[in-house]
């Protein structure tokens, strides 16, 4: 299990992120058209899974338009954004924003991705939502970049992530 904070107060997550340079855990997330949506939906691009706890805080927020800014830029590059949201959250959010660079993904059916990723907060305010992290997979499968943010209200480090997609 992983450590980090909430406004300076530690909680603890089910695990840790995977490994650099390991073959990334496949995962059964929910699209916002209620389609499901596993790793292999996205084989033969990179990825930058963008995982917060809820698209309706502030800093989860940022995340999701920075990263939408962003990803128009990225060649063969998919942004999937996941969070615990209903995908009707994440679809009303990205349709009032005019966010289409970004694919929004929900966690809440089962929770497997959390548990996969070792990502669920299982102490503290946030108990049973996903830590802030990042991970970048390569087109090959293979994760070459994670963060896990270690104080939960700061946004990723946006520029290392983008980095690890060259």
């Amino acid at each position: 299990m992983a450590t980090v904070t909430l406004k300076g107060n530690a909680i603890e997550t089910s695990g840790n992120l995977p490994k650099v340079g390991t073959t990334a855990p496949d995962f059964k997330l929910t699209a916002t058209d209620l389609s499901t949506k596993t790793l292999s939906d996205f084989k033969g691009s990179k990825i930058v899974l963008n995982i917060f706890p809820s698209i309706d805080t502030g800093t989860c927020a940022q995340s999701v338009r920075q990263f939408n800014k962003e990803a128009s830029e990225l060649k063969d590059t998919k942004v999937l954004c996941i969070s615990k949201d209903l995908p009707f959250a994440h679809s009303r959010f990205c349709g009032a924003e005019g966010l289409d660079n970004v694919i929004s993904l929900s966690d809440y059916k089962d929770g497997s991705f959390g548990k996969t990723y070792g990502v669920d907060f299982i102490t503290g305010p946030l108990e049973a939502l996903l830590s802030r992290s990042v991970v970048v997979i390569n087109e090959n499968g293979v994760i070459t970049y994670t963060e896990q943010v270690s104080e939960t209200v700061n946004e990723p480090n946006y520029s290392a992530a983008l980095e690890a997609l060259k």
